[in-house]
């Protein structure tokens, strides 16, 4: 029986297409350049998604629609699809409902190389990367997190590979949660996010500067310290963070594009300074299209 995974509206239909486009533009330009390419998608979910369509009655123009429930690919089902197939597929995925569809799902397949990990992303991927080579190999890697899991450590480790491109969907709307407005309402809990999410607490200095007002007699006075950027510095702070690790990061596209607070950015990142060029102009291409729709 199918698992429903229910999750996303219009922006995630828009999301997964810009991430199919990318696919099939890889597999098809590096194909026989390289030994191997992979994809790897560290939060898999179930390999497709529910979307409920609720009873519309008739009108006098209109026959109406009944309640139905349609089921349509995700990320990890889209992957398996892309022609030029890719050489080795890693679904990674920790809530056991979603593991076993996702088995289910690769049983489909017994002809294709497909590995699922039922494991902490960020264990899971640090893993892959550190026990394989990536010198013939170059690879995908779609992180679409359930909320601010994904550690900063982890983005290093792949980062450092310089073999693989990263789609990122980025949680802007968890970052201005956290990051609340006052530093002092920014708990343990808060900062702890913060830090594993940025890798280190230099998001302190940098998102709540310090000011000072003089007082007539007891001179020079700190301000309560109070976050600056609004929900376009959030995003630019988070992407001048990424550069410090990427060899290069594009303008992301917000999601929902039409809807204010953005709850969400996706970045693409490139860590081989080599491939810089024709990736950013492919991608970027793609995301233009993506903001055009």
């Amino acid at each position: 029986m199918p698992v429903d995974h229910e999750f996303g509206d219009q922006h995630t239909e828009l999301k997964l297409s810009i991430v199919e486009k990318y696919l099939r533009f890889f597999t098809t330009a590096l194909r026989g350049k390289f030994g191997e390419l992979w994809y790897i998608d560290a939060f898999a979910g179930t390999g497709s998604r529910t979307v409920r369509h609720e009873h519309r009655p008739a009108g006098l123009l209109d026959a109406g629609e009944p309640e139905r429930v349609e089921r349509r690919r995700g990320s990890a089902r889209i992957a398996i699809d892309v022609k030029p197939s890719f050489d080795f597929i890693v679904f990674v995925e920790n809530k056991p409902s979603y593991f076993a569809a996702l088995e289910e799902l690769k049983a489909k397949y017994p002809n294709r190389r497909i590995v699922v990990i039922k494991n902490d992303a960020n264990e899971a991927l640090k893993s892959l990367v550190a026990t394989n080579n990536w010198r013939s190999t170059r690879a995908v890697l779609f992180l679409d997190p359930y909320g601010m899991q994904l550690e900063w450590a982890t983005l290093e480790k792949v980062a450092a590979t310089k073999a693989i491109d990263v789609w990122f969907l980025f949680p802007l709307s968890g970052l201005y949660r956290q990051a609340t407005r006052d530093l002092a309402d920014v708990d343990e809990h808060k900062r702890a996010a913060l830090t594993r999410m940025f890798g280190s607490d230099a998001w302190e200095e940098e998102l709540y500067p310090k000011t000072v007002r003089e007082d007539l007699f007891d001179g020079l006075i700190e301000e309560p310290r109070q976050r600056t950027a609004n929900v376009a510095g959030l995003e630019a702070y988070a992407k001048s963070r990424l550069e410090t690790i990427f060899a290069a990061v594009l303008k992301p596209l917000p999601l929902p594009p039409n809807e204010r607070p953005q709850r969400f950015s996706l970045f693409f990142c490139i860590s081989n300074p080599r491939a810089i060029r024709l990736a950013s102009d492919v991608a970027n291409h793609i995301l233009k299209a993506g903001m055009a729709s």
